[in-house]
């Protein structure tokens, strides 16, 4: 008979690996399949290729891998088979056929039911049938892992609709402990809005670990918070037979061909809104510590249940400065993170929502002060993500947009880490619509230039035209100019630029204090210097900026 692989991902929690350990020999006491082994990709012992070679060693040389994840992100989509991709060049001649994940499954869904229903009872009514009223006046958070692949997320909320439906609660909203939206206090807090005063908080897990951990926590604060609610947290899904059925119904269907996969919406093979970069990416083989693999092995550090690989970087445009300006992505990849590099001009209120554990490096770049050097930047990034971290580079306004973004970028390819881009609102256009300007208008201006005004006009190091920008009629957008606003603005007119041309000064842009301060252009170096204008500041030159006040004319 073909031998079967239960593959987990592993965890650091000692629970969760006995929990495993449990679920496999439940599933090898059933007789159902003749030989069963059990093995992590990472963190925990056994690894999958003891689990594998022990099989082999048996005489088998054709397995069914079941991936024991419950939605198909990227652990069951890429890690686990390539992980046994590995195993077959190990052995020659090994073949196998790769089960689907869990969910989403009547099994589960009943045994959910359970756990539900059991934190509303309560020790004092443990044991004893509900009635259709304890239901009807609960409301059910359903938290689940939270992934970077929407496939994955939108089975989470296709399971919290299935448990809903006939079941007689009040309503089942989805949720997520990490990288996706909305988190377990997002999700509570659209509750009690919606007028709850009894939840119970469903981990959508299988074993216990940091991220359950973690939901109980999170569940504990709020209430703690709300002192007018009712929150109890359910138990886990564990070892239990309907799991065990589960696993042994997905190797029959297996061994049948049976399998299923949804692809119509999987982001590897799909174009999906926000998620082109995954499209294609190829697939590697986790390196567990215990397998003798080429490559690190992160001897003496593990790092988290929760995290989707070996260590990333992401360099996110945090937008102009205000919190509410960040990109949905880069505020998920945030609140993921291990690490944050980040730089003066970024927006410092979400520091103060990250984990406790997070570790938070200041990159400064203050004008004329306290710098970080761009090569120890790099260099962070690069050793914190081969560490196994998830390293989120957050920065000002847009990365790519005078930021070093691409200097960044470049290193950590270079270095073989796996790096990608989260573009934000750059300063550039957000200055201006927050001062009520815009930088282009019908009838009045169509194109704009973005230039920096770091170096003045005549520096050797200068890459500028400004003859030709003194030529040009449309907008002129100057960023890091407070300096050389005086010269540049000579120099446009010498080339060109009418002397009464409109400029405004917006300093501290979407901030409480901003400041938005116009002139003319023959006049903003001595107005700047009367007002005291000071970085960070944009200056937008050109007609648009009176159409804010007068509107355009014939």
């Amino acid at each position: 008979m073909t031998g079967l692989v239960i593959v987990g991902h592993g965890t650091r929690s000692v629970a969760g690996v006995d929990q495993f350990a449990a679920l496999v020999e439940r599933v090898r006491r059933r007789g159902v399949v003749g030989d069963v082994e059990g093995g992590f990709i990472e963190l925990s012992r056994p690894p999958l290729t003891d689990a594998v070679g022990a099989l082999v060693a048996r005489g088998h040389r054709a397995l069914v891998a079941l991936p024991l994840v419950l939605t198909a992100a990227g652990h069951g989509k890429g890690d686990i088979p390539a992980a046994m991709g590995r195993e077959q060049e190990r052995h020659p001649g090994l073949s196998y056929r790769y089960g689907r994940p869990l969910g989403p499954h009547p099994l589960l869904h009943d045994a959910l039911e359970q756990r539900i229903d059991a934190a509303l009872a309560g020790a004092d009514r443990a044991g004893t049938a509900l009635t259709g009223a304890d239901r009807a006046d609960t409301w059910v958070a359903l938290i689940g892992r939270g992934s970077t692949d929407p496939d994955a997320n939108a089975e989470v909320a296709k399971v919290a609709r299935l448990l809903w439906e006939g079941r007689g609660y009040a309503g089942v909203e989805p949720g997520f402990i990490s990288l996706a939206e909305p988190s377990v206090p997002g999700v509570l807090d659209r509750l009690r809005r919606l007028g709850a005063r009894r939840i119970v908080v469903a981990p959508y897990f299988l074993f216990a670990g940091v991220l359950p951990d973690r939901i109980v926590a999170q569940s504990a604060e709020f209430a703690a918070a709300h002192p007018e609610l009712d929150v109890r947290v359910a138990d886990l899904i564990g070892d239990c037979d309907a799991l065990a059925d589960l696993v042994l119904e997905r190797y029959t269907e297996a061994l049948g061909g049976d399998i299923r996969m949804n692809c119509d919406t999987c982001a590897y093979r799909v174009l999906m809104p926000g998620f082109a970069d995954k499209v294609g990416r190829p697939q590697r083989p986790h390196d567990h510590p215990d397998d003798p693999v080429g490559g690190h092995h992160h001897h003496g550090h593990h790092h988290g249940h929760d995290q989707h690989d070996h260590g990333s970087v992401a360099v996110v445009g945090g937008g102009p400065g205000p919190d509410d300006l960040i990109t949905v992505r880069g505020k998920a990849l945030l609140d993921a993170a291990d690490v944050v590099v980040v730089d003066r001009l970024a927006p410092q209120g979400l520091l103060a929502g990250l984990r406790p554990d997070v570790l938070v490096v200041d990159a400064a770049k203050v004008p004329r002060g306290p710098s970080m050097d761009q090569e120890a930047i790099n260099a962070a990034l690069v050793t914190h993500a081969r560490a196994g971290r998830r390293v989120v580079r957050l920065k000002g306004g847009d990365p790519y947009v005078f930021g070093r973004g691409h200097e960044e970028v470049q290193a950590c390819a270079a270095a073989g880490v796996p790096v990608t881009v989260v573009p934000g609102v750059s300063s550039a256009f957000a200055a201006a619509a927050l001062a009520g300007v815009p930088v282009t208008h019908r009838g009045v201006a169509h194109d704009v230039t973005v230039v920096s005004g770091h170096l003045p006009p005549g520096h050797p190091d200068s890459l500028v035209d400004w003859a030709a920008l003194g030529r040009a009629r449309g907008t002129l957008v100057l960023l890091m100019a407070v300096d050389t606003i005086a010269k540049i603005a000579a120099a446009l007119v010498e080339h060109g630029r009418a002397p009464d041309t409109p400029v405004l000064a917006v300093q501290d842009a979407g901030q409480p204090d901003q400041r938005a301060v116009p002139a003319r252009l023959d006049e903003i170096g001595a107005v700047a210097a009367r007002e005291g204008i000071g970085p960070p500041a944009v200056f937008v030159l050109g007609p648009v900026v009176d159409v804010a006040t007068t509107g355009p004319t014939a």
